[in-house]
């Protein structure tokens, strides 16, 4: 076994390079916000979670807009300001710490899907390959299994022997679970989740009122890149609230056969090195946002351009800019139960 004890929770060398390579293709598409002087002034923002995995990240990613720009490499300093309010809101969220976290009751799905004929055939098909009898394998170590073969092939680039046990219809079962824990967990399954976010929603929304505001010569000029590291934890309430990849029907514990549509997919809303950027525009009849994850285009709910007019934006969310009060959602309603709309 390659894993050693020391690697737990670390960035691996692949996850840098990862980050650097997304910074450089990040300065092509916007060489004057991630310019040289810029980097060489410190006038972008760079905040990260406290967790080593982000500060090396944040490292990284500057790293990787230094090489772009043709500075100095890893013997550079690096500036980053650690801000888990911001960017590990969920752990400060009582509503959501009581009321998902350590709820059992919250993961009901998932519980009863890992029990279900989908995961039951998995077993069954697995403990063929090896020669075991199905009891000796659990829902735990069939997912364990499944996450090494896709640890060793993300991180090794290897066909690691741990995928020779499950086929392609053995995969979509395994992701769907994984999915299933992520919707009831981080994302729609229940309303608090998505409150929890509160925080960065506002800090987003300031930070780019504050780039789009008229100024006037005199003025200083707002930074040109806020930049921030968190976690897929940070980012799936956030897209959540702002009401992405909510499929019409939830899924459920039941309902595997007809999901296979379903735009709640995690493997591509928070792969490695996942990303949300909003890009602020100045055009004639004011400015416009656009919305990229993981660097492609994708529209606000309700609005039919890619690129609209910041107004709009503002518009469609207005009833979370006068409201989405952290403190009032995560203290005064600890218990808030799933979220049944469809």
């Amino acid at each position: 076994m390659w894993y050693t004890e020391d690697m737990d929770g670390q960035l691996v060398e692949k996850g840098r390079d990862d980050l650097r390579q997304l910074a450089r293709r990040l300065s092509v598409l916007f060489p004057s916000l991630l310019s040289e002087e810029n980097l060489r002034t410190g006038r972008l923002s760079v905040k990260s979670s406290s967790k080593h995995r982000c500060v090396s990240s944040a490292q990284a990613f500057q790293e990787g807009l230094r090489q772009a720009r043709g500075g100095a490499g890893a013997e550079a300093e690096y500036i980053h300001e650690v801000d888990d309010e911001l960017m590990r809101f969920f752990e400060r969220c009582r509503g959501y710490v009581e009321g998902v976290e350590n709820n059992r009751t919250a993961l009901m799905e998932v519980e009863k899907f890992k029990h279900g004929e989908e995961m039951e055939g998995v077993r069954r098909r697995v403990a063929e390959r090896l020669g075991l009898p199905p009891q000796r394998l659990t829902p735990d170590l069939l997912e364990a299994a499944f996450f090494l073969c896709s640890y060793e092939l993300s991180i090794k680039s290897v066909h690691s022997p741990w995928c020779f046990l499950f086929d392609e219809d053995d995969a979509k079962v395994l992701e769907y679970q994984s999915d299933l824990k992520q919707y009831w967990k981080r994302s729609h399954g229940h309303v608090i989740t998505g409150l929890s976010s509160c925080p960065l929603f506002h800090h987003v929304f300031r930070t780019l009122d504050k780039a789009g505001r008229p100024r006037r010569s005199t003025d200083a000029l707002p930074e040109p890149a806020s930049i921030l590291i968190g976690h897929a934890e940070t980012l799936l309430p956030l897209l959540s609230l702002l009401g992405l990849y909510k499929d019409k029907t939830p899924p459920t514990a039941a309902n595997y056969n007809s999901q296979h549509g379903r735009s709640f997919r995690t493997s591509r809303i928070v792969p490695y090195a996942a990303n949300l950027l909003l890009v602020l525009y100045d055009c004639q009849r004011g400015p416009r946002l656009q919305m990229l994850i993981n660097e492609s285009p994708v529209r606000f709910p309700g609005l039919k351009e890619d690129a609209p007019l910041y107004r709009e934006v503002r518009a469609t969310y207005r009833h979370l800019l006068d409201g989405c009060d952290f403190y009032r959602e995560c203290e005064g309603r600890p218990s808030r139960g799933p979220n049944t709309e469809l």
